[in-house]
Parts: structure tokens; sequence; C-alpha cells
């Protein structure tokens, strides 16, 4: 229903129209410019999206990052200036858009989904990302402050590696790289919380572990909907013949192609697992209703002669041969005694105990 209602707000409107759909999650919208090539390096905050035209004057890589979403107005701004389809805009403010891949005259578009792992609530926490790669140009829109991005901003200003030395396309290549191996820390810490949860079925079920199950099959499904279609983007990107992915490229994201693989099969595994805890959690407590009711039918079977005895001589008949003895109280006890004993043996002897 959350995402019905969500959607409500793009029935019926023609193709192309910029509805954001989503949540809020941030109150201004920033636009960070980053270029460089082999021998300089530039960062710095725009205000306007016109500060953008830098692609044709520059010689090198221009990175431009906008964080907010919900502005569709600098959207549609920054789309009217790189010349993007409005189509594209319209998956760009769609957070509800399922990873894909399209091949544009002037440039290439790919949405992902940024993954994290929240560990103050516990929960996978998931953000829509768009990745266009131009000629000479990256343009990426976050919804939010803060991603996985710094390890790849510290080589373009360290001029670690071959970032500085390559075209756009390294650049485009590198962000899904830092994309896909953050999937890697966070299959990490949900395979953690996978076997606590194990641990704690085993020793001590509770219905509240019962429900941390259910939150974990949630979140398996935010890591399949977000890691699946990402096997297709890539294999897209590997069939294209585009002249933007050099050939060299492409080498690089065969190898996110086959980490994106390993990523999938971890998600299938940990799904199985989730789906295990929960059968794991039935079992847990049928054996222990089992201990409980294994004790509960001993102490009833062996109590079942003694008040056999005890209702025989319970009964108010003034003619019984045992009412008159002196020895018959103790005589009673002791034969109740010894049939309990004799009953705790051979259950021992069975196993049963």
């Amino acid at each position: 229903m959350r995402f019905v209602r969500k959607m409500r707000g793009k029935v019926a409107q023609p193709p192309g129209t910029l509805v954001h759909v989503g949540d809020r999650k941030i109150e201004n919208v920033t636009m960070g410019l980053t270029r460089y090539n082999n021998d300089t390096m530039e960062e710095k905050e725009m205000k306007s999206p016109g500060e953008c035209r830098t692609e044709n004057d520059f010689k090198g890589v221009c990175w431009v990052n906008v964080t907010g979403i919900h502005d569709v107005e600098t959207v549609e701004a920054l789309g009217t200036q790189f010349g993007l389809h409005p189509l594209v805009m319209e998956d760009i403010v769609n957070t509800f858009q399922r990873p894909k891949f399209e091949e544009m005259d002037d440039y290439i578009f790919t949405v992902l989904k940024m993954l994290y792992y929240d560990k103050v609530e516990k929960e996978v926490k998931v953000e829509h990302i768009s990745i266009i790669l131009g000629d000479r140009s990256v343009i990426t829109f976050q919804e939010q402050v803060g991603d996985v991005f710094d390890p790849v901003r510290d080589r373009i200003r360290l001029s670690k590696g071959r970032i500085r030395k390559l075209d756009a396309d390294y650049l485009f290549y590198s962000l899904m790289d830092a994309v896909v191996d953050n999937y890697f820390l966070v299959l990490e810490t949900v395979g953690e919380e996978i076997e606590e949860l194990e641990d704690r079925l085993l020793v001590h079920p509770t219905p509240q572990i019962l429900g941390s199950v259910h939150r974990l099959k949630q979140e398996m499904i935010y890591l399949r909907k977000g890691v699946w279609p990402l096997r297709e983007v890539i294999n897209s990107l590997l069939k294209s013949e585009s002249k933007r992915i050099k050939k060299g490229t492409r080498i690089f994201l065969r190898d996110v192609y086959d980490h994106t693989i390993q990523v999938i099969e971890t998600v299938e595994t940990y799904r199985d697992m989730v789906a295990g805890l929960q059968d794991l959690y039935l079992s847990s407590i049928s054996n222990k209703m089992n201990e409980v009711m294994k004790v509960l039918t001993i102490i009833a079977t062996i109590f079942i002669p003694l008040t056999f005895i005890a209702g025989i001589y319970g009964m108010n008949f003034d003619v019984m041969p045992e009412l008159k003895w002196k020895f018959g109280y103790f005589a009673v006890w002791g034969v109740m005694v010894v049939i309990a004993v004799f009953m705790l043996i051979y259950f021992r002897r069975k196993k049963w105990l």
C-alpha cells in the first residue's frame, strides 16, 4: 500500500512528466563538480546548473554529482543542459525504478541501487542512483548526502592508480565498481546477523527472534531487487558497441560482472538460510514442547499405578483384608515407592529419560 500511495502522483500523467516518487531525504539540492586530467584536478560546489558548461572548454574528465532528486526543476534544468531525454529524467526522479541500462545517441544511462546497512536500526537502506556517461563527462544523481564513492574521490585527489590517466568511461566503471563492492560489505553484515540469529534460535527461541527473522526476509528482498537486475545492466554494457566504452575498460567491466554474479549467489544462499531460520524456529519450539510433554508424560505414567493403588484403598468398604493390619500403611507406601523406582529405572534403560 505504501508503494501504491507514492505512485499515485504519476497515475494518468503523460510520458516524460517529472514527478518525484519516493521519500524526500534531504532539504536542499547540492551539486558538486570535479574536473581532472593527468596534470590537474579541481573540485567545487555549483550554485546553478548553468555552471556545468565545462565539457567543451576543459581537456579532461568532468564529474557532476547531484545530491537530492526531489527537486524536479533542478533535475530538468540539468537534463536540458546535457540534452537528456525526458524519459531518462523521469527515471532519475523515480526511486522505484529498477536497475536498468539505456544507450542513447549522445550518452549511456544506467540506474543502480546503492545499499547501506544501518547498524543502529539493523536494516538495509536502499538509495536510488543514476549514472550518465557522456563523451568526456559523468553525471551522477543520488538521493541523500553520503555515498560509497569516497575511495574514488580519494584516487582522483591523490592521483592513485590509473583513473587520472584514463577517460570518462573508466570513471563510469569505477563508480559502478564502488557500488558493487559495497554490496559485499552489506552482505557480510547481514551474514553475521543471520549466524547470530541462528545461534539464538538454537539456545532460546522467542517470538522476538521470529520478528527479526521476518525483518531479515524483507532485507533479502531489497537485496535481491537491487542485485538481480544489475547483472542484466552490466551484461548489456559488455555487449554494447558504444564507442564511449573503450576496449580497455570492458576488461574491468567483466570483473564487475563477475563480482555481481558472486553477490547474486551470496544473496540466494542467504535467502535460503533466512527461510531455514523460520523452520529452525518452529523446530526449536516443537522440540522444546516435546521435552516438556515428555517430562509431563513420564510423571503422569509414574502416578498411574500409584493412583490405582490409592484408589483401591480409598474405597469405602468395611471388609478389606489390609484395613486392620497395623503395617498396612507402611506396606502400601513401600509398594508405591518400589513401583516408582522400578519405572524410573525402566525409562532410563529405554533412554526415554
